[in-house]
């Protein structure tokens, strides 16, 4: 006799019911448990890979979305990720935006700058922000800067920070324990620019006033990005800070170095040498600029750095 053998969705519809009360004891009160599961059954039916994963680390990131107040994939507030098996919850910028406006003791927004873009700003006494946008650009690769403004209500001037996408790509670079899995680097980069304007916006938050979900949604942003194990305790998120990877750190600069990523085999570099090469020579990329790339994905030895940037030189 054949055994029917239930669907994805239906496996992780019949588990989600069964918890729905522990569901509904973490949401706040305008977010309903039937509301929240529709809205996982949806992310899930449009990721393959998240249907892969494990239902219990499925049903633990929809309880850490529930304690945070945020949704799962409406309008930015967070995402459900698939890591190697299980999920994660991601909160996203638009979610920290949404909880900070919820408090209402001040106002937070982020942007994007593009190749074309009009940008101009300045820190000091009188701190500001000027972005024209121009036609905007095909992908992350053609982000210059991303920044995030906070103003607290009442108060003179803003709070900014803007930093420019190679120091984004070094602090990914400096975190990533999980290499080319990182929700900002699949397909393609395509979540870059949602990673970039919320790591930005994450140091202006540390300016402004917190309610307790908004502390806990950037504890949980900073545990998720560092790939760290983490537990919502009551109003506190404990963060397991044990380091077990083999990553070290370089005592001149005191950044972590190969955090968890591959290194680059010659094999993998001879492999690419003529892409890479060519992307120095139509001036696409600086040698810093696209050995902090690669190094989102790989670790590059010092020869192989220095192979990169004597291609700059060819000519001359």
């Amino acid at each position: 006799m054949n055994q029917v053998v239930a669907s994805p969705a239906k496996s992780l519809s019949t588990f989600l019911d069964k918890y729905k009360g522990q569901i509904a004891n973490a949401l706040p009160k305008h977010i309903s448990p039937d509301r929240m599961v529709r809205l996982t059954m949806t992310a899930f039916s449009q990721n393959a890979a998240l249907q892969k994963c494990d239902l219990n680390s499925i049903f633990g990131s929809v309880v850490v979305a529930s304690q945070l107040g945020l949704e799962i994939g409406v309008g930015g507030q967070g995402y459900l990720v698939p890591y190697g098996g299980k999920a994660q919850f991601v909160p996203g910028w638009q979610g920290l935006v949404d909880l900070v406006s919820r408090a209402g003791r001040a106002t937070v927004w982020t942007g994007a700058v593009y190749v074309g873009d009009e940008f101009d700003w300045a820190l000091g006494d009188a701190p500001y922000v000027k972005h024209r946008p121009g036609a905007g650009g095909d992908s992350y690769r053609d982000i210059t800067h991303v920044y995030a403004i906070g103003r607290v209500n009442g108060s003179q001037f803003p709070v900014i920070e803007v930093w420019t996408m190679d120091k984004v790509i070094k602090h990914l670079n400096k975190f990533n324990k999980v290499g080319a899995r990182h929700y900002a680097l699949e397909k393609n980069g395509q979540n870059m620019e949602m990673y970039a304007r919320k790591v930005v916006l994450l140091q202006v938050l540390k300016y402004m006033p917190k309610s307790i979900e908004v502390q806990r949604a950037m504890d949980v942003a900073t545990a998720v990005d560092a790939n760290k194990p983490f537990t919502i305790d009551g109003d506190m998120v404990v963060v397991d800070d044990r380091d077990d990877d083999q990553s070290t750190v370089d005592q001149a600069t005191g950044e972590v170095v190969g955090a968890g990523l591959p290194a680059c085999s010659d094999e993998e570099f001879t492999k690419n040498t003529a892409a890479w090469r060519k992307t120095i020579l139509d001036k696409k990329k600086t040698p810093a600029e696209l050995i902090a790339f690669i190094e989102t994905r790989t670790v590059l030895t010092e020869n192989q750095k220095l192979t990169i940037d004597s291609w700059s030189h060819e000519g001359e």
